[in-house]
């Protein structure tokens, strides 16, 4: 069985589920958005949310997507860095009880955080504490670490270290591993588009870019932003939420479906995307049925709080992947 090395901020997810925006606008944050926030800042929005009840799960983009992995039955491991205290304890517990094999490197700063607040019309809005999670290093990276893995995903997030992407792709490519890797942020996109266009040209063979990010990265709409990425890699994914996405890899281009859901968060839904999608791909499925387990289970973890789902619903997921197969 194939195995797939994840790389990215590790961060815990601290989820509330707030009444209104009226706390956004009490906390002058923009709703939808991603702040980054330091340690008053973070204080500050703690207290503001005191009486909202809490879920905790391990976060981070390449995280989530690593855990999805291996609840679907594939070996999977973590890279990333956490602090020595309690937040950085819970990441790891939880990573190992999700079957994910951590690489952590420790840290005497604190660890880092994402406090996703969720209103009612299903919309987040993120407060990140990067802490240890942004100190992850090109010096921290072994080629041991990359050691008995077929696939290596890398969250976009990270992109801003220029250092620490370009040794990690030569140090997968070293080692035999395919390297994905998913934009994450339109924004790191726009601040970074030089670097990107450079680094996906020469060492990356799959791409994942939501319509924002793929306009980011190309200038164009959807459709043409897929043809113009795939000429830099061997698949490029680009996802239009509610419309689906449209995948193509040389001359074979595929467009998937949506699966209808009930969304009520759409936390992960990106980062499961590419689980699925990797999955399928590394199952030697085709592009089509690989698209398809993608937007399945995107579709299911919009349905939840947060990106982490009850084993009933996996086990429901893997049943219908097995419907999926059986039906290509």
């Amino acid at each position: 069985m194939k195995k797939i090395l994840g790389m990215g901020n590790a961060l815990t997810d601290i989820l509330l589920q707030i009444d209104n925006d009226e706390v956004l606008f009490s906390l002058n944050l923009l709703k939808g958005g991603m702040q980054l926030i330091d340690t008053q800042r973070s204080h500050e929005i703690n207290h503001a949310v005191t009486n909202y009840s809490k879920i905790m799960a391990t976060g981070g983009s390449a995280s989530n997507t690593i855990n999805g992995i291996t609840r679907l039955g594939m070996n999977g491991g973590f890279v990333g860095k956490i602090g020595k205290d309690d937040i950085g304890l819970f990441f790891t517990n939880d990573s190992v009880n999700n079957g994910v094999v951590p690489h952590l490197l420790l840290s005497e700063t604190p660890s880092g955080r994402c406090t996703v607040l969720v209103t009612p019309d299903s919309e987040r809005t993120l407060c990140t504490y990067l802490g240890a999670a942004c100190e992850l290093d090109a010096s921290d990276l072994r080629p041991e670490m990359f050691q008995g893995y077929d696939i290596f995903h890398i969250e976009g997030y990270l992109v801003q270290n220029h250092d620490l992407i370009r040794t990690a792709v030569r140090l997968a490519k070293q080692e035999g591993l395919k390297v994905s890797v998913d934009l994450a942020s339109y924004n790191v996109v726009e601040e970074n588009l030089d670097f990107l266009h450079e680094i996906i040209q020469e060492y990356v063979d799959i791409v994942f870019a939501n319509e924002e990010e793929a306009r980011a990265f190309t200038g164009k709409e959807p459709q043409e932003a897929l043809e113009i990425i795939s000429a830099y890699c061997e698949i490029a994914i680009v996802k239009i939420g509610k419309d689906g996405s449209f995948i193509k890899s040389g001359d074979t281009t595929v467009q998937v479906q949506p699966r209808l859901a009930n969304c009520i968060d759409t936390t992960g839904a990106g980062d499961l995307y590419a689980s699925g999608f990797l999955y399928g791909l590394a199952n030697g499925y085709s592009l089509e049925v690989s698209g398809n387990i993608g937007s399945l289970i995107s579709g299911r973890v919009v349905e939840v709080l947060g990106a982490k789902m009850s084993d009933e619903v996996w086990e429901d997921i893997l049943s219908e992947i097995k419907e999926i197969v059986i039906s290509d």
